[in-house]
Parts: C-alpha cells; sequence; structure tokens
C-alpha cells in the first residue's frame, strides 16, 4: 500500500470573495495526488464580510475562523491546527499562482526544512508591484540577510512551504504584515535549510491591504526586535 504524504494549503483571507475562488481553482489537486501527496486546501476566514467563507465551502476547502484581525493572527491559528506533513501559505487575492506548489514541494522533500517563492528572482506582471515597493522590499531584504547572516532574496513574499515537523519550534507572535520578517528570523534561529523557487507575480485585482510606509516601518522594527532578543 503506497503512503501518502499530507500537504495543508493555508489561505488567510480577509474579504476575498472576489478571488479566493480563482485562488482555490489553481491548486493542482490532480498533480499533486499522482505525486504521492494528499492535499487539503484550508482558507482562514479573518473577519469577512464578503462571504469568503461561503465560496471558499463552495470550492471544498476546510474554512478556519479567525475573528482577530490580522495575518499573522491567521496564520498562527492555521499553524497550531495544522497536522499535515507540509503547509503551504500563499495570500488569498490570486497574486500568487498555486501552481508553484509541486516545485516548492520537491524542494522541501530535497532535504530542506523551509522554502519561499520568490517573485524578486521570478517574473513580475506589469503593476503588479510599484517601484517603491521593490526599493522597499530589496532594502529590507538587505537589513535582514545582514542582521541574520542569511541569504534570502524576498523577505516580504506570501508565498512559503514548511515541513510541519518544523512548525512547533517557530516562536510567533505577529499579528499582521510582519509575520513574514518573524519567519525569516525564526529559521535562522533554528538554522533551518531554506530553499527558494522563482515564480510569477500578479498584479492585483483588488485594492491592496498593505500600507508601504507603516507596515515597512514594522518589518523593520520586527527584524530589528528579534535579533535584539536573540542576542539578549
Amino acid at each position: 500500500m503506497v503512503q501518502h504524504s499530507t500537504v495543508d494549503v493555508v489561505i488567510p483571507a480577509l474579504n476575498e470573495a472576489s478571488t479566493i475562488g480563482r485562488v482555490l481553482d489553481e491548486i493542482p489537486f490532480a498533480e499533486l495526488a499522482s505525486q504521492g501527496f494528499h492535499t487539503r486546501a484550508v482558507v482562514v476566514d479573518n473577519g469577512s464580510s464578503d462571504g469568503t467563507a461561503d465560496v471558499a465551502r463552495g470550492r471544498g476547502a476546510v474554512v478556519i475562523v479567525e475573528p482577530q484581525r490580522g495575518k499573522g493572527n491567521a496564520m498562527r491559528r492555521a499553524f497550531r491546527e495544522t497536522r499535515a506533513d507540509y503547509v503551504v501559505m500563499l495570500d488569498g487575492d490570486a497574486t500568487y499562482p498555486a501552481t508553484h506548489i509541486p516545485d516548492m514541494l520537491k524542494v522541501l522533500q530535497d532535504s530542506h526544512d523551509v522554502v519561499i517563492g520568490s517573485r524578486l528572482r521570478g517574473t513580475r506582471a506589469p503593476g503588479s508591484i510599484s517601484r517603491m515597493n521593490v526599493i522597499g522590499n530589496y532594502l529590507l531584504t538587505w537589513v535582514a540577510c545582514v542582521l541574520y547572516w542569511k541569504k534570502t532574496s524576498d523577505l516580504c513574499t506570501g508565498y512559503w512551504a514548511f515541513r510541519g515537523s518544523v512548525l512547533p519550534s517557530l516562536q510567533l507572535s505577529a499579528r499582521g504584515f510582519n509575520l513574514e520578517a518573524e519567519l525569516f528570523s525564526e529559521v535562522a534561529r533554528h538554522r533551518l535549510r531554506m530553499g527558494e523557487v522563482p515564480i510569477h507575480y500578479r498584479r492585483r485585482p483588488t485594492p491592496t491591504k498593505l500600507r508601504a510606509l507603516r507596515d515597512g516601518a514594522r518589518i523593520a522594527r520586527m527584524l530589528v526586535r528579534k535579533r535584539l532578543r536573540r542576542n539578549g
């Protein structure tokens, strides 16, 4: 009897009814099944008022309701509840194609603990990231590499995949968009093996929830605070 590995594709979502269906439809369930993976889509409804949860359930996804808003809150809830062998995180706004998941799982199986989907090493649709945000991403990524002596090409990507066994060791407190910075700091602290897959990044069809200056400052503070705590 073939033993299948389990995969949870976790999607935090706040008022993404217009895009969550596309995200779920793109998950390559058949391809993953042919590779020996039993895959489950998990949508973390983060207080939506537009029927996001109903659309997700209609596509066959498991829905977790986390009323405390913030991407970090949603993902910490999902990490506590998942028991899958592999966990993939991507956004619910259809900017990250779920078709990259098989490539990310392949990297995990190749002796890595964590893998990111790198927008800055991949391709970007016109208008998908503003010039200011590109510069900010490069700057924050450089700061992270210097502070933690660990290489990454895209600190702020929302596309991550993990071996499920490493999640309980990650000490996370982020509530919002500084989650990825905290994930990187924890990966560095535990000396986890981290890989990258170049991905395509699409233009968001709905208004962004990210506020570049405010959230960029929070990301920088998270990097510094976690580094100082690590030295303390």
